[in-house]
């Protein structure tokens, strides 16, 4: 029996990895965009919008795709996987505090804090410091929002830390109008620093694609995040 040419071998496997890819990220597409076309109710206002969706709702890691709208929605960057809680997304509404997961809903992006001093954004940036803080303690009057300096919390998250996950953190703003206590805080878009990528309930990104979207995100566009598992998400929220 005559063996197959080593060579043509390898381009073969190349030949069908990239056809798989390729598939792959026609479908990651396909259902971001179908994602999108079943919450048109509640997305009319934003024409900026980061699409965060997972298969298995306990999946740590998640498929991201960049929208924006001109007369219907296009893809402007991605698909890129990136990662979200441990413990993947929690059910519509029952976010909990230290539960390890990440929010689902829509949800608009704020404020950007980060390392840099300057920055290529429209985004509203500041450059953090050690006197620099997220609440995340239930019991404090602060609990889900911002402090510099002194706080009486008994748990912070410090947004300049020791690595790079918060050298662009970007302020998703889950329970935040109103705040109610335990609901979870501190969920932000930031960088994915090591592997495995799992956060603690935030969406972590590679510094690549999220310099693109600092570059990117404008607030007069209303920049939003969808962010789920796909049965839920395509079934409108």
């Amino acid at each position: 029996m005559k063996l197959l040419n080593p060579f043509l071998f390898l381009l073969a496997i190349l030949f069908f990895c990239d056809t798989l890819k390729a598939q792959t990220n026609t479908t990651t597409i396909k259902n971001a965009l179908l994602i999108a076309a079943h919450n048109k109710s509640k997305l009319e206002n934003s024409k900026q919008l980061l699409v965060v969706y997972n298969y298995q709702p306990e999946s740590s890691t998640a498929f991201f795709v960049a929208l924006e709208k001109k007369d219907k929605w296009l893809v402007k960057y991605g698909p890129v996987k990136v990662g979200i809680g441990k413990n993947g997304f929690a059910p519509p509404l029952n976010k909990r505090e230290g539960d390890g997961k990440s929010p689902t809903g829509i949800f608009s992006l704020g404020k950007l804090y980060t390392y840099e001093k300057q920055l290529n954004t429209l985004l509203e940036n500041q450059q953090t410091t050690a006197e620099d803080k997220w609440i995340d303690d239930p019991n404090s009057e602060d609990y889900n929002t911002y402090v510099k300096g002194a706080t009486n919390a008994k748990s912070y998250e410090n947004l300049l830390l020791k690595t790079d996950a918060y050298k662009y953190c970007m302020v998703i703003e889950y329970n935040m109008n109103p705040i109610i206590k335990g609901k979870g805080s501190a969920i932000f878009f930031h960088l994915a620093v090591k592997k495995p990528f799992f956060t603690a309930g935030c969406v972590a990104i590679d510094e690549e694609n999220m310099k693109l979207m600092v570059n990117w995100l404008d607030p007069k566009r209303n920049p939003t995040i969808i962010m789920g598992n796909f049965n839920v998400l395509k079934s409108g929220l």
